[in-house]
């Protein structure tokens, strides 16, 4: 009797042991996926933002060699359109974007060195590609009455530039990604010593990577074309910018103005 009593008794210790276990092992699965659910702090990127050189064609060559003095553009952008919180810049470096997981949690904060020369290059650059001869100014804003040297003086402002990388479902090769960038600048060119600007006008671009329907393929067989977010917003720079000299009523008034020059 002694001998049950005392394996009853070992028994019972060794179940309580074992429902003791599997309730922590159940508790501790439970604060491990409750954890998980909470976003961790986004990371910060500085994304290298350029021109494309001859990336668009067709304009090239196709105004008169005249000079034209590319003022530094100002950014104008309300980042309140961007419908994100925090966009303050990162060390003097201007917020430009975000990376978000599936769920729309920002995993990643983008920023690029100062806009207005970045875009001044960029207009300076397409206008050489235009047949224009480009040179650069410390200014960013016409001065009327001063004399000046170049035929032709450009001013412009930056009103958007945003680029967002979205995770997005996991397709056959693993997760999804889709980059949109939206650019946008307002244009000014005057002749000096005129207070009225000789063309204004407003250009922009969209872009997608990957391209909306590319290849004819599926959502889930699509692959992006730039590894990086900030070579996404270059394209839809380099276009936005290329919109400018590809503007057929600009080429005449610069045509017209030359032959008269003569």
């Amino acid at each position: 009797m002694r001998r049950s009593n005392t394996s009853g008794i070992v028994l019972l210790v060794a179940v309580v042991m074992m429902l003791a276990g599997t309730v922590t092992v159940t508790l501790s699965g439970c604060a491990t996926v409750g954890m998980s659910n909470t976003p961790a702090p986004a990371t910060t990127s500085v994304q290298t933002v350029e021109y494309y050189p001859f990336l668009v064609k067709g304009y090239q060559n196709s105004f008169p060699h005249r000079s034209i003095l590319i003022l530094i553009p100002v950014d104008a952008r309300n980042m309140a359109e961007t419908g994100v919180s925090d966009t303050a810049p990162l060390n003097g470096s201007p917020a430009v974007g975000v990376a978000v997981d599936k769920d729309g949690n920002i995993t990643q904060r983008l920023y690029t060195v100062p806009l207005g020369p970045i875009l001044q290059k960029a207009i300076a650059r397409s206008a050489d590609e235009a047949g224009l001869t480009a040179f650069s100014s410390i200014d960013t804003a016409y001065k009327s009455g001063v004399k000046n040297a170049n035929a032709y003086v450009l001013e412009s402002k930056i009103t958007k530039c945003w680029v967002k990388k979205s995770q997005s479902a996991n397709g056959h090769f693993g997760p999804m990604f889709r980059t949109v960038a939206d650019f946008r600048i307002e244009v000014s060119i005057y002749k000096p010593p005129f207070s009225v600007p000789f063309w204004s006008g407003a250009t922009s671009d969209t872009y997608y990577d990957p391209p909306v329907g590319s290849f004819g393929l599926g959502p889930d067989d699509e692959a992006g074309i730039y590894d990086e977010p900030g070579q996404v917003l270059s394209v839809a720079l380099t276009r936005t910018v290329a919109q400018i000299f590809e503007r057929q009523d600009l080429r005449n008034l610069m045509l017209e103005d030359d032959i008269r020059a003569r």
